[in-house]
């Protein structure tokens, strides 16, 4: 069985330095001075980085919990997701328990069909606990409401930038 390892390109904006822009499922590690970005709907971003922000990673996870055996390398998945970065991390010698975090989206897309219990909600309360199970300290976070959001952080002291972009659909 073939899996596939979703690799996020790289776009420089500088010397030394690139932007990546993920898309669903994608998980990308950066380092001072480097953009990582994403759009937001139901959908939850996590941002990991070190107490003096030298580092970060970021995903963008689609759906929450242990994904079935087909989907075990896949990213999309929360579980997965996070392993991945926890991984990237140690690789460069940094434990995730080290690490803070940032936390955006879970926005319900869906207002007019869903008024209580919703798909972002429930991405949003699953990454919470797994940051908390893992004692990993939440230090930002835009959560829930029915927008969108852009979220854009270059990977040093600044904090990320999130812009809310309401859907229209009410």
């Amino acid at each position: 069985m073939v899996t596939e390892r979703r690799i996020t390109p790289a776009a420089p904006v500088g010397p030394g330095t690139v932007t990546r822009e993920l898309m669903p499922g994608h998980v990308a590690l950066g380092r001072a001075g480097d953009v990582l970005k994403t759009l937001l709907g139901s959908c939850v971003s996590v941002i990991l980085t070190d107490p003096r922000r030298t580092v970060g990673v970021m995903c963008h996870i689609v759906h929450v919990g242990r994904p079935s055996a087909a989907n075990q390398h896949n990213t999309a998945y929360g579980e997965v997701a996070m392993q991945d970065m926890f991984d990237r991390l140690v690789g460069i010698g940094i434990p995730a328990t080290r690490c803070q975090a940032y936390v955006y989206g879970g926005g319900n897309m869906f207002p007019q069909m869903f008024t209580t219990t919703h798909v972002g909600a429930n991405n949003a309360r699953w990454v919470m606990d797994f940051l908390h199970d893992h004692r990993i300290v939440v230090v930002g976070e835009s959560l829930g409401g029915t927008g969108y959001r852009k979220v854009s952080w270059t990977v040093g002291r600044d904090l990320p930038v999130v812009e809310t972009v309401q859907s229209g659909m009410r």
